[in-house]
């Protein structure tokens, strides 16, 4: 079969060994021209007719563009039209086309088209072999990908810069980290774009110690291997061993840029290190990186993470740039502080913009609506979802709609809703019904939603305590400890409460009964403090019944007392100048005890205590909370 091999001239594309006539030069120029005017497909396809109304169609050169142009519009159907119409494609033009379909995200589509330039006989070059190795790695295609690997042998295309790090990328997305490491081993010493990329490979694959072995290797790190190495560690969930990278690279004197600044502040939201992002948000001046809607977005997120809604809500205000995600962000730290009314307010105001809410907005809605038990409204939000929006609500929508029902006491109507739904519900939907079941004392559904999420599969530790505890919350021990029996049997272990604080720009972590910290002696003779103060002054008596454990009162009020955040806001007392706001970030919900005898704290210590818990955060002052008792 004839090929028509293009090679480059200046400028141009021209075929090997072939003189264009003058005349046809200045008509292809001219048809290139109009094409690149074109703004969107309709210029497009009437400047397309006209090429073929002058028998311009089959001209390499003009398609090539019209590939090019059409992928950059998102039109890869139009795209692989008018390739079809090619009679005779060669390999640029097979490349442009599969370049459309990796950009467009059909990357199948590009690897079937990459196989069949090689059944036509059209031998592949360096550009065709990196944009399907692209393709495969999109789609994770390792067998393709390995198929193409030994064409470049064959081609002898090995020594390629731009081929290695195609496959490099495969191997690595792949989870084929030895022969990825083979490819960088190739590579040139101290290559600092292929190491950020052999970094995040391990990153992405919990070799979070190899990959800091290769970081180290490389002499001369730019920016984007920093920022690899941070954003690997975040998404590992090392968030301290992020700052502290991200330490190293002010030392270093490597400017930060935008993905920097979001994978750290990332990391500060989910440590609730309060401080350190609010250095960030100074820094960020300094290297004028912009408050666009990405970064404005992180900023939020963070400061309503770690505590400070205002703050969270000032940013908002200051931004000249915003987008759905950017009220998607406020809605939902809004709805978590319990300012309910002002996320509606918010939701609202951003309809009012002309902006379309999406499936995300309205999750951060209806969970507002939950967190201060707004039933009607939360119902109208739900059914607007399809009526005014057509978004088709999803497990996420029908799970917050289930708190909130639960949350309120209407348990039997939550669980006919769930049987209603048009899809199966979740562990996460049955276990907050679940933890309703027990907090209102309904027994018999709690053990019946229990007994389903375990004969299903789909039971996880916290299953097996809230079923454990729903039994002993009534006084049924000897069922409480057969489930407590069953959990160890099944090598099932409960998480356990942690929570951090930030002091002087430090996290210090508890864990429950903690005698870990350096200041344990101090933290604990505080403790024993306020519980004398709390009961003799202000009347504080331990709720026993929180604790579960069919043991005496005394033995109950001890396992109270040692809860992980009563440690850290312990050791923030006697850490702290008075009148400072305490913020603690904790992984499970707060109990009716803490909750309890942390209101009394901030009263008696005149403080503001901020607490983050699984579900949503507290703030306590005068003795109060903002979350109205209702959690």
């Amino acid at each position: 079969m004839y090929c028509l091999t293009l090679v480059v001239q200046g400028n141009s594309i021209l075929p090997r060994n072939s003189k264009p006539k003058s005349n046809n030069s200045s008509h292809r120029r001219e048809a290139i021209s109009l094409l690149q005017k074109c703004k969107n497909i309709s210029h497009v396809q009437s400047t397309h007719a006209k090429i073929i109304r002058n028998g311009q169609e089959q001209d390499p050169f003009i398609v090539f563009e019209l590939l090019r142009l059409c992928s950059k519009l998102n039109s890869i159907d139009y795209a692989s039209k008018v390739f079809h119409r090619i009679r005779t494609p060669n390999v640029f033009l097979y490349t442009a086309l599969v370049d459309g379909f990796v950009l467009s995200g059909s990357h199948f589509d590009g690897i079937r088209l990459y196989y069949r330039m090689i059944a036509d006989s059209i031998v592949p070059d360096n550009y065709a072999i990196t944009s399907v190795l692209k393709a495969c790695g999109f789609q994770l295609a390792l067998k393709p990908g390995r198929e193409v690997h030994g064409q470049v042998i064959k081609l002898g295309l090995c020594s390629n810069r731009s081929v290695k790090m195609k496959l490099m990328e495969l191997y690595g997305k792949c989870g084929e980290l030895e022969d990825a490491r083979r490819m960088f081993d190739e590579m040139p010493e101290h290559d600092v774009v292929a190491s950020t990329v052999m970094i995040a490979s391990y990153l992405h694959h919990r070799f979070v110690g190899e990959a800091r072995s290769v970081f180290d290797r490389v002499q001369t790190k730019d920016t984007v291997c920093w920022t690899a190495m941070i954003d690997g560690l975040v998404k590992n969930g090392e968030m301290n061993w992020a700052l502290e990278v991200f330490r190293e690279m002010q030392v270093e004197n490597v400017k930060p840029n935008e993905a920097t600044i979001v994978c750290v502040l990332s990391a500060c939201s989910h440590l609730g290190a309060l401080e350190l992002g609010r250095w960030v948000h100074s820094y960020m001046g300094k290297y004028e990186i912009k408050l666009n809607h990405i970064v404005g977005g992180a900023l939020i997120h963070m400061y309503a993470r770690c505590g400070d809604i205002d703050k969270a809500e000032k940013v908002f205000d200051e931004m000249m740039e915003r987008d759905i995600s950017t009220y998607n962000v406020i809605i939902s730290a809004l709805g978590m502080h319990g300012k309910s009314i002002e996320a509606i307010e918010m939701f609202r105001a951003m309809i009012k913009q002309g902006l379309r809410p999406n499936s995300i907005t309205f999750v951060g809605v209806l969970n507002a609506c939950s967190h201060r038990g707004l039933v009607e409204l939360g119902f109208e939000m739900f059914h607007s979802m399809v009526r005014d929006y057509n978004i088709e609500p999803q497990v996420e929508h029908y799970g917050c709609m289930v708190d909130l029902l639960g949350r309120v006491g209407r348990l039997e109507e939550a669980f006919s809703f769930i049987k209603r739904m048009k899809t199966a519900p979740d562990h996460i939907m049955l276990g907050a019904l679940l933890s309703a079941c027990k907090i209102h004392g309904n027994l018999e559904l709690g053990e019946q939603i229990a007994r389903s999420l375990l004969d299903c599969g789909k039971a996880d530790s916290g299953t097996y305590v809230l079923l454990s505890n729903v039994y002993a919350s009534s006084g049924r021990w000897k069922e409480a400890a057969k489930v407590r029996a069953e959990m160890k049997e099944g090598g099932i272990q409960k998480e356990p409460g942690c929570s951090l604080i930030e002091v002087n720009n430090e996290i210090h972590e508890f864990l429950l009964g903690d005698i870990r910290h350096p200041h344990k002696e101090e933290i604990y003779k505080k403790l024993k403090e306020l519980e004398k103060r709390l009961k003799l002054k202000e009347g504080y008596s331990p709720k026993t019944e929180v604790a579960l454990h069919d043991v005496e009162d005394r033995q109950k009020e001890w396992a109270l007392s040692i809860h992980s955040e009563r440690l850290a806001i312990c050791y923030g007392l006697i850490s702290t100048k008075p009148y400072t706001t305490l913020r603690v970030v904790k992984n499970l919900r707060v109990c009716n005890d803490c909750h309890s005898m942390i209101k009394l704290i901030a009263k008696i210590s005149k403080r503001k205590i901020v607490v983050r818990d699984r579900n949503r955060f507290h703030h306590f002052e005068n003795g109060v909370c903002s979350c109205g008792d209702y959690w």
